[in-house]
């Protein structure tokens, strides 16, 4: 029997992670069970857990980097002063400290906490396989308990191996969690935005990231359009701002990351529209092959995602997966020392509009509006089919000579497990859209289709205007079904 507590009344969203983390914890079938919290840093994770534990009566304990002597004591203190115990719990070994985690689980569930577990899985890496012992089948001590273990942990990389592979606790979890940043309705919400274009603007500097509203920001949010210039240098442009440095500690942070300054050119050439393999290692001044090893650590980080091209197997884009980082090396790391010494910051952001425009805010547009098309769009949108896959591709024109980049394609997925496609569009974030790019999309669907690409010849041509489209455009999207127009107010909406 499980039981969905009550949602703190402080609590922004995270309904789903609420409701998994409840029936966890209150789970009332007999024996100790295992559940792994992660996600990146500033989403909510401690709140969460913290939450659940005055909820439930349950104990939390958040690690230190620390020595293994320094962490089995603080440990020892803090079951003692659960326990109500006149003095501090001591252990010799994580051995009896996981026992004494697990009997704090009798005849009742109850959620038992470990916070920032790496920190201490880094001071005594046999501490994965000491809870896998502990949680041995058949084990007196895991049968006779009712305690439902959670360990938590910001650092990406390692969180990610906790149960992967062969990692010791591989199959032993009944609860994985990832908690993740809000997507771009619920942070226009969450910042009190109301005007989409300048919600998206928000975004694209801060993504869905809870804490840099309430903790970096003081609840600073701007008050409307024409606030936004003084906001971004009142807050992230401000060296007095913890949001100011943010970027650089978000790297800091990885314990994987051991040459600071190789990935930081990475992140700087990805940042600079370098997206494929071959731009980043020319931006960089070394070879394709030099790239494999930070692409991947930055990848198992969490910091960039890797998004195959549709229609080309052996080519990859990278895209950084963290706004803010992109809005540092894009806009703030060419000028940084002026920054830190200016007293001018709005005179250097207006220099800075190029770069914020073509390098952050038309990138994260087309994101935006690939996120919408397949997790948010109705299915109306492609004629009542379901957006399976949506991804971003390339398409040669032999007879041009040229290629074509096509910022969305939308693939359906049909009773023969095949995956036509249902749509083909172009984001332009600046740009008022016209019939020329309705043209130009028309033009890849004839190429697509003499490709033999399944569904091409009927797919539906999408505009995503961000600065809105042209009278013209509008008039033909009116009388002609296979064109679609989604603009800002859209993406913000649940009707497309």
């Amino acid at each position: 029997m499980v039981t969905t507590l009550a949602r703190p009344d402080e609590m922004f969203d995270r309904e789903v992670e609420w409701r998994a983390l409840s029936a966890f914890a209150t789970d009332t079938r007999p024996g100790a069970t295992l559940g792994v919290v992660s996600g990146r840093r500033r989403q909510g994770k401690s709140f969460l857990l913290r939450a659940l534990c005055q909820a439930t009566g349950g104990f939390y304990f958040a690690a230190d980097e620390a020595t293994d002597g320094e962490s089995l004591r603080h440990i020892g203190e803090a079951i003692g002063a659960y326990l109500g115990s006149p003095a501090p719990l001591s252990f010799d070994g994580w051995h009896a400290v996981v026992d004494a985690l697990l009997a704090l689980g009798g005849d009742q569930p109850v959620p038992v906490v470990i916070d920032e577990f790496p920190y201490l899985a880094k001071a005594n890496p046999r501490l994965p396989s000491i809870v896998q012992n502990a949680l041995a089948p058949l084990r007196p001590e895991r049968e006779d308990s009712r305690a439902r273990l959670l360990l938590c942990g910001s650092a990406m990389s390692f969180m990610g191996r906790l149960l992967s592979g062969d990692a010791p606790l591989r199959g032993r979890a009944g609860l994985e969690l990832v908690v993740p940043t809000l997507d771009h309705r619920l942070a226009a919400e969450f910042w009190g935005v109301s005007d989409p274009a300048t919600a998206l603007k928000v975004n694209a500097i801060v993504g869905g990231t809870p804490a840099y509203r309430r903790e970096f920001a003081r609840d600073d949010t701007p008050a409307d359009a024409a606030d936004f210039d003084s906001w971004v240098t009142r807050t992230v442009l401000s060296p007095t701002s913890p949001l100011f440095r943010e970027a650089r500690y978000l790297l800091a942070d990885e314990s994987e990351l051991h040459d600071a300054g190789l990935y930081h050119s990475v992140l700087a050439a990805i940042a600079a529209g370098n997206a494929g393999r071959g731009g980043i290692a020319s931006y960089l001044g070394r070879k394709s092959g030099d790239l494999a090893h930070p692409l991947t650590v930055l990848e198992d980080c969490g910091l960039i995602t890797r998004e195959p091209d549709v229609f080309r197997d052996n080519r990859t884009h990278f895209r950084i997966a963290e706004p803010l980082i992109t809005f540092y090396h894009a806009v703030m790391r060419p000028i940084w020392s002026d920054l830190e010494h200016t007293r001018d910051a709005g005179r250097l952001w207006q220099r800075s509009q190029q770069r914020f425009v073509g390098n952050v805010m038309g990138p994260h547009f087309e994101h935006i509006c690939r996120h919408w098309t397949r997790h948010m769009a109705p299915d109306k949108l492609f004629g009542g089919a379901y957006a399976h896959h949506v991804g971003s591709g390339t398409v040669n024109d032999p007879a041009r000579r040229t290629s074509h980049e096509v910022d969305a394609v939308v693939f359906g997925l049909d009773d023969d497990n095949r995956r036509p496609i249902l749509a083909i569009g172009e984001a332009k974030w600046g740009e008022r859209m016209g019939r020329g790019h309705v043209e130009r999309l028309r033009r890849i669907r004839e190429l697509l289709a003499a490709q033999g690409r399944h569904g091409a010849a009927t797919a539906r041509l999408v505009c995503y205007g961000g600065a809105g489209f042209s009278p013209e455009l509008i008039a033909e999207a009116a009388a002609d079904s296979e064109i679609a127009l989604v603009g800002l107010d859209t993406l913000y909406t649940t009707a497309a």
